[in-house]
């Protein structure tokens, strides 16, 4: 191994002299084929980034190489010897030596404050692919997978312990995130919030089962509140419009102004329930009001509990019922009615849609309630009318739906059912995944942070923590937060 610099530039002019011979001296009898080729220079290339890597961090020792190291405190510490320690990079592990100053019960190294050096495990760019794969695959498909490609063989308990140190920091990202630059044109804000369960470990105890019988769930599922918070431009529509799209989708009739996509979206999930869900994102409002907006929606299905929650926090936001949802429940009154194969059932929902768009949902529960008792109706059809009644009754509220229209707010929560999919259920329910509650608490924490489209800034906001942290200083390097956005 070589000793010190001019060593090192030795080998490494000799390793790319070695990279050079291997691509000019190639004929089709010693490399037959690009694959070949790309393949050893790959490997060619990883060992010299290792030689590189070691000669810049000698360089930069010998750089900052004062006689004493003054620690915060004012403690003069002289120099003692060199120090090895290693640096596991993308290119693999480095050895290397650094100056080492001590005096009894205080050691620095001043390479690793200067270089802002993790005190152990993987570099921050091998630390931050490990978790961006961790994102989206198995921690066992991770570490597969880098074995593979890069030849680093890291535990999945590694890289779990890395994504749960990471997500401790996500909350103090968010907090310290500027306000975003507001668009003037889109001057509804709005919230919206839902729940998509995440299966978790059981633990047995001597009164669970070894094995299920029929019907029994092998697990259990704990809810994850997925909320998200942007800004949109109004697009008003008719009533006429919407439950065309809906039930006439292929029928050539004038296509209503199509709305723009939402701006300044931040989503967030959580298994800490709704309360800690809907305050963390009452924090994000804040930072999205402005004199643009005109009007403030809330949008979630008919889970009661969450929305009261929803109005407590968000006061003077107006709640909105998915009219998907509703629809949903006409939907299910019909199959009570008319039966599943009922040819009937489109029209007999389309109508009452229209009357629920129309603002007219007084006429709609009227109606259920009258054909719930009629002669005619039996008693299942007539208990699920009026438990469908009493469901729009209880939210009619929230289902002044043409009022929205004309005012061109959303009505739909598409936004968040698309979020509950991707941001949870795409990764939390890949085949026999079973979480525990810290676990699954992590993984959703830096996935809204990669899906938000921060993972970026996140992780300069970690490292510069780090530096404080670790060693005491703020490097002036470390570029603010504002500058990072504004960039």
């Amino acid at each position: 191994m070589p000793a010190n610099s001019e060593e090192i530039v030795q080998q490494v002019r000799q390793e790319f002299e070695a990279i050079l011979t291997f691509v000019l001296e190639a004929s089709p009898k010693t490399v037959p084929d690009a694959d070949t080729m790309e393949r050893g220079l790959f490997r060619q290339l990883f060992a010299l980034g290792r030689l590189l890597l070691r000669l810049y961090f000698r360089q930069q020792d010998r750089l900052i190489a004062p006689e004493t190291v003054t620690t915060p405190e004012g403690k003069e510490l002289p120099f003692h010897s060199d120090k090895q320690r290693t640096y596991l990079s993308i290119f693999g592990q480095v050895a290397f030596s650094r100056r080492y100053y001590y005096l009894p019960g205080k050691g620095h190294c001043p390479l690793d404050a200067t270089l802002n050096l993790p005190p152990s495990g993987p570099s921050d760019l091998l630390r931050e692919w490990q978790e961006r794969l961790g994102m989206y695959g198995s921690y066992q498909k991770v570490t597969r997978d880098l074995a593979e490609l890069l030849g680093q063989r890291v535990s999945t308990r590694q890289v779990q312990h890395e994504i749960a140190e990471d997500a401790s920091l996500v909350a103090d990202f968010y907090q310290q995130v500027p306000a975003l630059p507001p668009d003037p044109n889109a001057s509804i804000l709005v919230v919206q919030a839902d729940g998509k369960g995440v299966p978790m470990r059981q633990t047995l105890t001597s009164c669970d089962k070894v094995r299920k019988g029929k019907g029994e769930k092998t697990s259990r599922k704990k809810e994850a509140i997925v909320t998200s918070v942007y800004t949109i431009a109004p697009a008003p529509r008719t009533p006429e419009e919407v439950v065309a799209s809906l039930f006439d989708p292929k029928k050539e009739t004038p296509e209503p102004p199509k709305r723009g996509g939402p701006t300044n979206k931040r989503l967030f999930a959580t298994l800490d329930g709704k309360e800690a869900a809907l305050v963390r994102t009452a924090a994000q409002v804040k930072k999205q009001e402005s004199s643009e907006i005109r009007a403030r929606v809330a949008l979630t299905d008919g889970a009661e509990a969450l929305q009261q929650r929803v109005l407590a926090v968000f006061v003077g936001f107006v709640l909105v019922l998915d009219c998907i949802h509703a629809i949903e429940y006409l939907w299910k009154a019909a199959n009570a009615l008319l039966g599943e194969t009922s040819e009937a059932r489109t029209d007999w929902v389309k109508t009452r849609s229209l009357w629920l768009l129309s603002g007219q949902g007084e006429k709609v529960i009227s109606d259920l309630r009258q054909i719930a008792s009629a002669e005619t109706t039996s008693l299942p059809a007539r208990k699920t009318l009026m438990s469908v009644a009493n469901y729009y009754e209880r939210n009619l509220p929230y289902t002044r739906y043409d009022t929205y229209l004309a005012a061109g707010w959303p009505i739909g929560t598409g936004v968040i059912e698309g979020a509950c999919r991707h941001l949870v259920k795409d990764r939390c329910e890949l085949s026999g995944m079973r979480w525990s509650q810290e676990g699954a608490e992590a993984l959703l924490q830096l996935r809204s942070v990669a899906e938000n489209g921060d993972w970026e800034a996140f992780h300069t906001y970690r490292r510069a923590q780090r530096r404080i942290t670790l060693y005491g200083e703020k490097s002036p390097q470390d570029t603010p937060v504002e500058l990072r956005w504004a960039a």
